[in-house]
């Protein structure tokens, strides 16, 4: 599980997939419009569901407004939107998904997603 601004950290992901997890569920209240579309890559690149789950509406914070920009959504290990939801309406969705293809990284006979990695260049010490 991820919550909120989690979502643009890549390496947050990736130690959850690493640790195998097959779907990232991810609650959030967002106000930028970025995050819908990295976790397509965030998907893509660790070869697992994502849910996000995202505020519509907004609410005064002191003299501040925030405005969430809604558009929960599911995604596949493939990088494809499962599922969108509306930005200003919330909304409920129930689908059935295999997780079990969240274990397969091979994206080519050439090239395994984790098995190819070569951490040594770019481990922190």
């Amino acid at each position: 599980m991820m919550i909120c601004f989690d979502w643009i950290f890549p390496e947050a992901d990736r130690t959850l997939a690493l640790a195998g997890a097959q779907i990232l569920a991810h609650p959030a209240n967002l106000v930028l419009p970025y995050c819908q579309d990295a976790m397509i890559t965030r998907s893509l690149e660790n070869r697992i569901f994502t849910i996000t789950a995202n505020r519509t509406g907004s609410e005064k914070l002191g003299k501040k407004g925030l405005c969430f920009t809604g558009r929960s959504q599911m995604t596949s290990p493939t990088g494809e939107i499962l599922f969108r939801g509306p930005v200003k309406k919330a909304t409920v969705n129930v689908m059935d998904i295999h997780p079990e293809e969240s274990l397969e990284k091979t994206i080519s006979d050439q090239n395994n997603l984790f098995e190819d990695r070569r951490i040594s260049y770019y481990k922190l010490d």
